[in-house]
């Protein structure tokens, strides 16, 4: 109950249990888990479902669905799409804010400063999808009468271990290049702070973005990346957030299926520094293309 002054003194709030976002939907996990989330000081702020193998499989399953149309999509339309998504991150920025702060243990005078470096790094990335093939590709000087043409085509489906510290910026740093480019991606949030993560899925979800080109597992980073890493549909791996204990053991689990892997770096980056195109390069496959002159 409510007055016309705000909540009734005492009233309890809602516990939230937040759920994963596969294939455009926001299923629980089928294990039946969940798990706490506690803000910088311990607090309980919600609980978030804890991701099995099977959610892990699942989450494969409607990447390569959602890989196809989206890799075929035009330059132009992706931009129009991923732009829209910083637009519904504008439109949730309190949000945005009120979480980072409670994850990070920050003040919201930082958070503000990381919520909107987040949009704005979005809206960088979307603005590269029709001007990554021109810097990436090539009219190759061959020796005979031939064209020789080197293009860029996406991976397809990246398994990405979001950033552990970096609840919002540094997600949307690993994130956003992946699907710029045109893979579709499984993302594994930081572990213990899942909520900004789980609030960008629901961003994702109510912009133009298909169900399944995004999905966001919640739980375990230690359970869930060696799957990902052994599966054979996955065909690249981002150990941003991977825990340093298991990072040789993933690498050596993903050449296996001989997937393309950037490695964790030593320290975590210093995400509010400027990017650069080396995220968009890392998942993107070489093409090249022979045709005769005159014909």
């Amino acid at each position: 109950m409510s007055s016309a002054d705000g909540p009734v003194p005492g009233r309890i709030g809602v516990p939230k249990t937040y759920k994963l976002y596969l294939g455009g939907e926001f299923p629980r996990s089928e294990s039946g888990r969940s798990y706490p989330v506690a803000d910088s000081r311990g607090g309980f702020l919600a609980n978030a479902a804890q991701a099995s193998r099977k959610d892990a499989r699942d989450a494969v399953v409607a990447a390569r669905k959602a890989f196809g149309p989206w890799s075929q999509a035009s330059a132009y339309h992706r931009g129009q799409v991923l732009f829209r998504v910083a637009e519904v991150m504008e439109g949730r920025r309190e949000q945005f804010v009120t979480e980072v702060a409670a994850a990070e243990g920050v003040a919201v005078k930082r958070a503000t400063a990381l919520t909107d470096a987040a949009i704005d790094r979005w809206v960088w990335y979307a603005g590269w999808t029709d001007k990554i093939a021109t810097v990436l590709g090539a009219a190759n000087p061959v020796a005979g009468p031939y064209f020789c043409f080197t293009v860029p085509e996406p991976t397809g489906v990246v398994a990405v271990l979001a950033p552990q510290s970096s609840s919002l910026l540094g997600l949307v740093s690993v994130l956003a290049p992946v699907i710029t480019v045109g893979n579709a991606a499984v993302v594994v949030a930081s572990q213990n702070r899942p909520l900004p993560a789980v609030t960008l899925s629901e961003v994702l979800a109510t912009s133009d973005v298909a169900g399944g080109v995004v999905n966001v597992l919640t739980g375990r980073t230690a359970e869930l990346a060696p799957w990902l890493a052994a599966h054979g549909d996955v065909n690249a791996l981002d150990l941003c957030g991977a825990p340093a204990a298991i990072q040789a053991d993933l690498e050596r689990t993903a050449a296996g299926t001989v997937k393309r892997v950037r490695s964790a770096p030593a320290t975590e980056p210093d995400w509010t520094r400027p990017p650069d195109i080396s995220r968009l390069r890392g998942f993107v496959e070489a093409k090249t293309v022979w045709h005769p002159v005159g014909t």
